[in-house]
């Protein structure tokens, strides 16, 4: 079995970490290159930078950022926000990232995940997702709709099936995030988070809503979720990677410890 992943998100705006609640109401927190090398030595697994209104604004990623990031980690870096074309996430993997992550572009042209997995590789190309729920429906089954531009846009589009085509293009991993969890810390979306991860057969990320390791371990255990993604926890110092990912193994769960 392979082990569990604990992922930090650092969402980024004008250059400084910030962070929401339901994708709104932003602060500034922070500096992200020292919380991401701050989180690297303490024995995080992978990092993911998020440029929270490059798709909003309709411009590019920051990508000096993205290089000072990667220049002071030395673990598995996923990058999004604003990614539009095969050109945008190349110059960005010559900036230092592992990965990209396509969101919004690819609601609007879903062939973009095909191209970027065909010419940076399946494994290097992930679809993030930014989920509300709504009621259940002809329309959305799941009872789940896909929302772009950083909450801003609902698509009239169903989660659960944008997952299967996610996967059907070339995605090598699926992040759901769910907005009605983030920033609320009372735990994760586990009813949807388990509906997809039992469906795909790639790597599923569970975003939005963790407060405490009990919710780490329900995401990954009862949600089926492949990694557990945090922000609050960890930006506003109640917790270190390093006593999340001792808490998890501690319960059994199989994650990697860096000592």
């Amino acid at each position: 079995m392979l082990s569990k992943r604990l992922i930090v998100c650092l969402d980024v705006r004008a250059g400084k970490l910030a962070k929401s609640v339901k994708f709104v109401n932003t602060r500034d927190i922070g500096d992200p290159v020292i919380k991401a090398r701050e989180y690297y030595e303490d024995g995080l697994d992978e990092l993911v930078f998020y440029d929270i209104t490059a798709s909003s604004e309709k411009r590019n990623i920051m990508i000096d950022v993205v290089e000072e990031v990667a220049a002071q980690t030395f673990i598995p870096f996923s990058v999004g926000g604003g990614i539009r074309s095969v050109d945008d996430a190349t110059r960005l993997r010559m900036a230092g990232a592992e990965k990209i992550n396509v969101n919004s572009a690819a609601v609007k042209r879903p062939e973009l995940i095909a191209e970027c997995a065909y010419a940076i590789g399946s494994q290097s190309t992930v679809l993030s997702m930014d989920i509300r729920q709504v009621k259940e429906s002809r329309t959305f089954p799941s009872g789940y709709e896909i929302v772009i531009d950083g909450g801003r846009t609902p698509m009239g589009i169903d989660a659960f099936v944008w997952s299967l085509k996610g996967e059907e293009l070339g995605a090598g991993e699926v992040v759901v995030n769910s907005i009605d969890a983030d920033g609320t810390r009372q735990g994760y979306e586990i009813k949807l988070t388990r509906m997809i991860a039992n469906a795909l057969s790639i790597p599923v990320i569970a975003s939005g809503g963790a407060g405490t390791p009990e919710h780490l371990y329900e995401v990954l255990t009862e949600g089926g979720a492949d990694a557990a993604l945090v922000a609050s926890m960890v930006h506003f110092g109640e917790y270190t990677c390093r006593e999340l990912k001792e808490y998890l193994h501690n319960r059994d769960v199989k994650v990697r410890m860096r000592y």
